[in-house]
């Protein structure tokens, strides 16, 4: 009889020895959360779990979440190099190894007789994972540098792909895409549940409801069905701490946050036909603030609150690079990747991040203000 998919998806964790979370590019908060929630389960099912994120490490506002310190911007070391040995007739008594200069040296001992040079083989044995749980990813691409400078590693490896979007391109060999979830935290427990209930401890729960609270705003979304409450009061039983994520999430703000968000406040502008609202920021904004990227996704929740009208919010910055970029989080009824198609956005349809290289933040801002009207008016 052929397995179903949760019995397929149990089957291939199940077999993993070591897998690899890779959290998508404009996955926010939520993707994140995600990431730490199902390394902690998979780390009581004694595997050994590294997490990569396109858009570098874990946002300040989580770092209240358990091992949030884990999340690397890169893959490191995917590669295995084996040196084989033929010891059918000449066995090993000693190995012993040292590094001289730029190389290292392995020294290895006979007990009697010597080795040859058709003993000794090398070979690249393979990657270092042997699954990808991919979060929040409409298809490979979103990946960004993580998938352009290891292809190959993503087509020959299995793929679990974990999201809600709709627009999701089912790439993966396992798909739990839930289209009627209104987070990746919330698919996520889902798939921690079905593999084993008792593995949502305290840690994985807080990291699955901050998911979720970030993601609908502390359940403010229109997209919040009375599942993602059920699915909240579960993991609450199991022991979130709710105080905590919110404390994080909504009434922390360092003063290099506040006076960044005041300086995108006073340039704010707006198309009110179209409920759309944008500022930009320069390099010297950061400067003046004291304050740097990792503070955007905050200044953005602000600009929000500040703006509780605009179904459309983008905010234009320099970055440390000197490119012009940008974040865009649209609302129900509109879609951020249909908005930003024209400049090959990454993310979903809640927020993506765009960039412009050798432009300056006036041409991008009205490059992409006029085609943002143009695309809210159809």
């Amino acid at each position: 009889m052929a397995l179903t998919d949760s019995q397929q998806i149990q089957e291939m964790i199940k077999r993993s020895s070591r897998p690899l979370v890779a959290v998508a590019k404009g996955a926010g908060a939520d993707g994140y959360a995600s990431a730490l929630g199902i390394a902690e389960a998979m780390t009581k099912l004694k595997k050994p779990v590294d997490i990569v994120a396109a858009e570098g490490p874990t946002p300040k506002q989580l770092k209240f979440l358990k091992n949030y310190d884990q999340i690397q911007p890169t893959i490191e070391g995917l590669e295995k190099f084996t040196i084989k040995l033929n010891i059918d007739q000449t066995k090993v008594d000693e190995l012993a190894y040292n590094v001289e200069g730029n190389e290292l040296h392995i020294h290895l001992t006979p007990k009697s007789g010597i080795w040859g040079q058709q003993d000794i083989k090398t070979d690249k044995s393979g990657y270092r994972y042997d699954l990808i749980i991919s979060i929040g990813a409409p298809d490979l691409t979103a990946h960004d540098h993580i998938f352009h400078n290891h292809a190959e590693f993503f087509f020959t490896t299995p793929i679990i792909n974990i999201d809600h979007s709709p627009a999701n391109e089912h790439y993966g060999q396992l798909n739990l895409v839930d289209t009627t979830a209104t987070a990746v935290s919330e698919v996520s427990h889902s798939l921690i549940n079905l593999i084993e209930p008792s593995l949502v401890n305290e840690d994985v729960a807080t990291a699955f409801l901050a998911g979720m609270i970030a993601k609908t705003k502390s359940f403010k979304t229109p997209n919040v069905t009375p599942r993602t409450l059920k699915t909240a009061s579960t993991l609450m039983g199991n022991g979130a701490r709710r105080d905590e994520i919110v404390e994080n999430l909504f009434r922390t703000r360092s003063v290099e946050t506040l006076r960044l968000w005041g300086r995108a406040l006073a340039r704010l502008k707006s198309h009110e036909e179209s409920r759309f609202v944008w500022t930009v920021l320069g390099r010297s904004d950061f400067m003046h603030a004291g304050a740097n990227e990792d503070d955007l996704p905050d200044v953005v929740d602000e600009l929000i609150a500040s703006s509780p009208h605009a179904k459309v919010v983008v905010l234009l910055y320099e970055d440390r690079d000197g490119n012009v970029c940008a974040i865009l989080r649209a609302d129900e009824p509109h879609d951020a990747m249909a908005i930003a198609a024209p400049f090959r956005p990454a993310g979903t349809r809640d927020e993506v991040r765009l960039c412009f290289i050798d432009q300056t933040i006036m041409e991008v801002e009205r490059n992409i203000v006029a085609k943002i009207k143009t695309q809210l008016a159809v």
